[in-house]
């Protein structure tokens, strides 16, 4: 859990930019805490704790490519930041006005976004998968020799090596861990970020999953892409392989996974071949690898977080850790 300090500074700074658009004031609340970022909401406003220890200029050029307007239709784009003297930070050569991301007293990089409504995760049967097809296949068609730059690789499969690093430095070897580490030893080298991947000429997301969308504005506006602290050039492949390892594994009906990639192709998306006449190509060639790496992946970090609240593998652990048996047998 994050320490008090940190979520009050972020509810200062989300009430402040809220009530610099509303006469009213808002009660902040806390919509994560994780290592890896804290957010809290003060009624319009949304304020976002990133990682410490990262690359801040590469996170603020991602931050520019979300603000960008070639991207306006498909991210969700960040506020201006205005620099809170308590940090003591400062940007060389811009004003308050263009600033997307300040720093917190304790060194981490802080945004500002608008609020939007998430993706009801007590309604399956409406998960918006039309819309992730689209909006996927709009931000691999973006070129990215129009956006700011150099733009960086996309944090895909960084950060699937990191997971098995954190499986493997805290949880012991269990059979569990042992069909993880087998899958993921027979994956290729670009999906566990040993390797260039086979192509990297794509703006992707690099974390996609159904978290990952709100509407904006709030409650009835179009979907929009959200969290782009992975957000890079990479072979946009990736951003379909978590639906496709949910459906492998049985945790997404295949006509689910079916209505986003027939929106994706209907809006023109790159990652899988084409077909002038006839049904679409088999997508599982372009897919099977990132889908398997992803796999390997959401097992580890589902075993890691059973460990570390003293449980059992749960039932959709188990199908993770499963389908790691059969592709370390396959």
């Amino acid at each position: 859990m994050a320490h008090a300090p940190l979520t009050a500074h972020l509810a200062h700074r989300a009430a402040s930019a809220h009530a610099a658009t509303t006469d009213g004031a808002a009660r902040p609340v806390v919509l994560a805490e994780r290592a890896d970022a804290t957010v809290v909401r003060s009624g319009s406003v949304v304020a976002k704790a990133h990682a410490p220890g990262g690359d801040s200029g590469r996170l603020a050029l991602r931050l520019s490519v979300a603000a960008h307007p070639l991207l306006s239709r498909v991210l969700l784009a960040p506020l201006p930041v205005a620099a809170d003297p308590r940090s003591g930070a400062r940007e060389a050569g811009r004003g308050p006005e263009r600033r997307l991301l300040d720093t917190l007293p304790d060194g981490r990089p802080v945004s500002l976004w608008p609020y939007g409504t998430p993706v009801d995760p007590g309604a399956p049967e409406a998960a918006p998968w039309e819309a992730v097809g689209a909006l996927l296949a709009r931000l691999h068609a973006v070129p990215p020799v129009a956006l700011p730059g150099p733009l960086p690789p996309m944090r895909g499969p960084a950060k699937a090596a990191r997971a098995l690093e954190v499986l493997r430095r805290t949880v012991r070897r269990t059979a569990a861990v042992r069909a993880v580490e087998a899958a993921w030893a027979r994956l290729p080298a670009w999906t566990r970020d040993e390797a260039p991947p086979p192509r990297a000429d794509a703006l992707c997301h690099g974390d996609l999953h159904l978290g990952q969308l709100v509407r904006h504005p709030a409650h009835d506006g179009p979907w929009r892409l959200i969290d782009v602290d992975d957000l890079g050039l990479g072979d946009p492949a990736w951003d379909l392989a978590r639906p496709a390892a949910w459906c492998a594994t049985g945790l997404l009906a295949p006509a689910d996974f079916g209505r986003l990639l027939d929106a994706y192709r209907a809006a023109g998306g790159t990652a899988l071949p084409g077909g002038a006449d006839g049904p679409p190509p088999d997508p599982w060639p372009r897919l099977d690898a990132p889908a398997r790496a992803l796999t390997a992946q959401l097992a580890a970090r589902a075993l890691v977080r059973a460990e570390a609240e003293g449980r059992a593998p749960d039932e959709t652990d188990r199908a993770l850790v499963d389908a790691c048996s059969r592709i370390a047998g396959s």
